[in-house]
């Protein structure tokens, strides 16, 4: 590292949150170019024999293929962890692939893992059958019983996953409770923060050791590209995640990465702009006579509406609400949507609505689903960037009908 990029990371960390997202990172060429540039390139050359031999053995700093780095991704995670306050960064090819490498990279054989059920249908997969299956062991919970998390650890826990809001059913678990538990049995606790994104939800202030996101959602923000990003000490991304990362190679693409990093800049924006109109939205539906149940972190009437707002500075961009009778009626009313768009990413610009016993989460029995609190006439509501009064009136529109 050389003297100019230290004092550049030193003046970083003394940005405001809005500064670091639109120039955090920022690696300029010897053109001086303004806007970040793409290094679309598989690998790099060496003055000499010597250096490649001291890049290689990490005596001297420089890239070496982008499988294991490249400047593009490199500013996208510098970006990252500075807007999430993470000692470091590593970015993946998809969220998916962030909350795999989070969990094998730390796991060995006859591990014990404790995990919330209420999960991404992925995320679940992963925990409940994946892992059993290379010889961990695996205890679901509620997670929002504190007894039942209580109770599930032992010492020969490792690590315990969740993610809060949970999809779909925007389930609050209590982060430093959770924490504390852990790192009593000297186990982490993996945080998926897709819902929160960084900006609404500090999880590594309440005491999360690992933070994952799938930057697919808000932080692309405009349904372009895939990507992930986990978040940690220095010690775990470069001892335990990084010869993982380099040796299955679940790498972001350089053209992926420069997406993302115009993503950052107008991450804040976007985030404010649609958790503001969600709350409206949400307000709006409940008490429809065509909805059962609105769920939604920031209205009063969330079972867990108090531990929310305080780890949550809003409510986020996403509600879930159930249409009375069932499928039937949710299709129908799904059909009739004109502006609000069937589909099943969240975090974007537009407005996007799912049905999660038919989709994100269809693998699972239907007591499974019952369990979990996705029932038939569940939908999932990601708010975009339109007029709210236009997403009102659509859904009022879809309603009546």
């Amino acid at each position: 590292m050389t003297e100019d990029r230290e004092q550049r990371e030193l003046l970083e960390e003394t940005w405001r949150a809005e500064t670091r997202m639109v120039r955090g990172g920022t690696r300029r060429s010897a053109l001086g170019e303004t806007n970040e540039a793409m290094f679309v390139t598989s690998g790099f050359v060496y003055d000499s024999a010597a250096e490649a031999e001291a890049r290689f053995r990490g005596e001297v700093e420089g890239f070496i293929y982008s499988r294991f780095g490249n400047p593009t991704v490199a500013m996208f995670e510098r970006r990252l962890a500075l807007i999430e306050d993470a000692e470091a960064c590593m970015a993946t090819s998809t969220g998916m692939a962030a909350v795999y490498a989070s969990l094998m990279s730390q796991l060995r054989a006859g591990d014990h893992v404790v995990a919330s059920r209420a999960l991404f249908g992925s995320c679940l997969y992963i925990v409940s059958e994946l892992l059993p299956r290379y010889g961990f062991e695996v205890t679901l919970v509620d997670g929002t019983d504190l007894d039942q998390w209580r109770a599930a650890f032992r010492p020969d826990t490792r690590c315990a996953f969740l993610e809060t809001p949970s999809n779909p059913g925007l389930e609050i678990i209590d982060l430093e409770a959770v924490a504390k538990m852990a790192h009593a049995v000297d186990a982490r606790l993996v945080v998926d923060n897709v819902f929160a994104t960084p900006l609404l939800q500090p999880a590594l202030k309440f005491g999360a050791d690992i933070v994952v996101y799938s930057a697919t959602k808000h932080i692309d923000g405009q349904g372009r590209c895939l990507g992930g990003a986990i978040l940690s000490t220095e010690e775990f991304i470069k001892e335990e995640l990084v010869p993982y990362i380099r040796h299955t190679g679940p790498s972001l693409s350089p053209f992926n990465a420069w997406v993302l990093l115009k993503g950052l800049e107008t991450l804040a924006l976007r985030v404010e702009r649609m958790s503001a109109s969600a709350l409206k939205v949400a307000s709006f539906l409940e008490g429809h006579d065509s909805i059962g149940r609105v769920l939604y972190p920031g209205l009063e009437s969330h079972p867990q509406h108090q531990l929310a707002m305080r780890q949550m500075t809003a409510g986020g961009s996403v509600l879930s609400f159930e249409i009375v009778g069932g499928k039937g009626a949710a299709f129908e009313f799904l059909d009739r949507l004109r502006l609000v768009d069937i589909s099943n990413n969240l975090g974007d610009a537009k407005s996007l609505i799912t049905h999660p016993a038919t989709t994100t989460h269809q693998r699972l029995q239907p007591d499974e689903r019952a369990a979990l609190g996705i029932d038939d006439g569940l939908v999932r509501l990601s708010v975009g960037l339109e007029d709210v009064r236009d997403i009102q009136e659509d859904l009022s529109r879809a309603l009546v009908a």
